[in-house]
């Protein structure tokens, strides 16, 4: 009977097309169709896109799976309860990875051609798109928190030119800088990167710049290792146990140039000196890892003209077509070159999008930030 006959048509497009990823077997069942909208709208439709669609969620969803509940099947068309299972491992459409398994119902009605090629579909998803609502509003809230922590306005030293620069990506990350205005005209500058995406990071980055400009307020003292050791202590009991917080920590004295430091777990910034791109080294684990934790402290002069960089791992962890990455070789090269420029972070990203070329997606935010002393003034004793 044709009903029959459609109805495993359809078996065997779910065990062989969309479980197994026997994507030519499409070319063999549809036609060009007629696909009908959740919303009343409609939208032809052929092979590829049959193929298009499936290559998509098995990359999103690796273990993918169709099992068919039940079917009905009544002259041309036959109508599909199937439930769809699978762990989000990559991005899909506007959904950022979220490593969580998820189930959805759906109602799907197939009319075939008297050959047996499918030439009208109807599709109802509508379980996965209040999934993709809820995701996109969750990375509305996360991204609100990460903006709403930034500082509004960039502290204006005489002498000297601070210069942020922060590029999101899509998918929110835990990036984050700050200023805290210290007694004695003192600055402490902070860059950090929480680990994880969505709410959860926005969430630890926003509770570690919290602490950050409570502890730099009690203390106002010109001891980084001890506000990172203040701040670790702190922090520790409420972060969640898989994550844990980068950050480069420093007080500059203006009037001297004197610029002191300490280092939890972050990328190195670099100093460019005399046409060299310095790495300022400090040792010490990131945030919340584990208590009892001590912070190395030094301390260098930028003397006139002389620019430091500080910087989160958006910028080297980008790839470029072939999977190379950006680095920290190259970020180095590029500071002793371009160091002296006015506007380093922005040769910094315009050398970025060269190297990643068109059509690149970012990975990560990307926070650069540029202390420079003038060079028209000298150091004072």
């Amino acid at each position: 009977m044709p009903a029959e006959e459609n109805k495993a048509i359809f078996r065997r497009y779910v065990e062989e097309v969309t479980n197994q990823g026997n994507l030519d077997v499409a070319d063999e069942i549809f036609d060009r169709y007629v696909a009908h909208q959740a919303d009343g709208s409609t939208l032809e439709r052929g092979p590829e896109d049959v193929k298009r669609f499936s290559a998509e969620f098995r990359l999103a969803f690796p273990d993918w799976r169709v099992s068919i509940d039940e079917q009905i099947a009544e002259g041309d068309k036959v109508v599909n309860r199937v439930t769809l299972r699978g762990t989000q491992k990559g991005e899909f459409r506007d959904m950022a990875p979220t490593g969580k398994e998820v189930e959805v119902k759906v109602v799907t009605i197939f009319r075939f051609s008297p050959e047996g090629k499918v030439v009208e579909t109807w599709d109802y998803f509508d379980q996965l798109r209040l999934m993709r609502q809820s995701i996109v509003q969750e990375l509305g809230v996360a991204r609100s928190i990460q903006q709403a922590s930034l500082p509004k306005e960039v502290p204006q030293l005489e002498g000297w030119r601070i210069s942020p620069l922060y590029h999101p990506a899509r998918e929110v990350g835990g990036d984050f800088y700050d200023f805290h205005l210290l007694s004695g005209g003192r600055l402490g500058l902070v860059v950090g990167d929480a680990t994880g995406k969505g709410v959860p990071a926005a969430l630890v980055m926003s509770t570690t710049c919290g602490m950050l400009r409570a502890v730099s307020q009690a203390l106002d003292s010109s001891s980084p290792g001890e506000m990172l050791q203040r701040v670790n202590e702190a922090l520790f009991p409420y972060i969640p146990a898989n994550m844990f917080v980068t950050c480069f920590y420093a007080i500059l004295d203006p009037e001297r140039g004197n610029l002191t430091y300490a280092n939890a777990g972050h990328d190195l910034p670099y100093l460019h000196r005399d046409g060299e791109a310095e790495e300022l080294r400090a040792r010490g684990m990131p945030l919340g890892l584990m208590p009892g934790m001590g912070y190395e402290e030094k301390q260098t002069i930028l003397e006139a003209g002389e620019a430091a960089l500080f910087y989160s791992d958006g910028l080297v962890e980008a790839h470029d077509p072939k999977g190379e990455m950006f680095g920290f070789p190259r970020l180095r090269e590029l500071v002793a070159e371009h160091g002296e420029a006015g506007s380093l972070e922005e040769v910094l990203l315009e050398e970025l999008y060269s190297f990643v070329g068109e059509g690149w997606e970012q990975e990560d935010d990307i926070t650069l930030l540029t202390l420079r002393r003038s060079a028209s003034l000298s150091r004072t004793s």
